[in-house]
């Protein structure tokens, strides 16, 4: 008798399972079938083209000079004298008194002519320094074919014997450009220069 009853009830219990099953297919069906509700939205990023543009630069032009350099100063003026600053007091060597005294004035435009390159302040006297003395000396030498100067002699000074000492020791010291006749350099005798020796201040 127990074994009929439990019987019945798993037939019973299998048919339920059966039809359940059967509506959850059938339900199944008509979802899968149904369109998907609702917009979908799809994004794309696009990069943009970049364009590199390449500039040229073409040089500038230097600007003209609105004024031409200044000229080359001639002669060469050089102190020997260290203590020349300290005391105050200016050279002056007149270019234009160098004077030959057989054919006139040396500095001619003739390119076989002497010319003066450098010209050596002389050291100031200290006797007349401390005096506050001042003064010129006319000097008279000889130009050698090398250029320097020979035998010089004081031809008038002022203060006499006061500044004749310094005065040659400078003018020994002085470089010319030789004369040239006919391509060979020559000594020029008779050559006059002005020494001046002046106080500042």
């Amino acid at each position: 008798m127990r074994y009929l009853v439990a019987l019945i009830v798993a037939g019973v219990v299998t048919f339920m399972l059966f039809l359940g099953m059967q509506a959850l297919i059938t339900g199944g069906e008509g979802a899968m079938s149904e369109p998907v509700k609702g917009n979908v939205l799809d994004f794309v990023r696009l990069k943009k083209e970049e364009t590199v543009q390449k500039k040229e630069r073409k040089p500038q032009k230097p600007p003209t000079p609105k004024e031409p350099p200044p000229p080359m100063e001639s002669p060469q003026m050089q102190n020997n004298d260290a203590n020349a600053a300290s005391n105050n007091f200016d050279f002056g060597a007149d270019v234009s008194s160098d004077v030959d005294l057989a054919g006139g004035l040396a500095l001619e435009t003739s390119d076989g002519e002497y010319l003066p390159i450098v010209k050596v302040a002389p050291v100031y006297p200290r006797r007349a320094l401390s005096r506050g003395i001042e003064g010129y000396v006319i000097v008279e030498f000889t130009v050698t074919k090398q250029g320097t100067v020979r035998d010089p002699q004081v031809v008038k000074a002022v203060p006499e014997s006061l500044f004749d000492r310094a005065a040659m020791d400078a003018a020994l010291k002085f470089k010319y450009k030789p004369r040239v006749v006919n391509g060979e350099a020559v000594e020029v005798a008779g050559v006059q220069n002005k020494i001046s020796f002046q106080i500042n201040g």
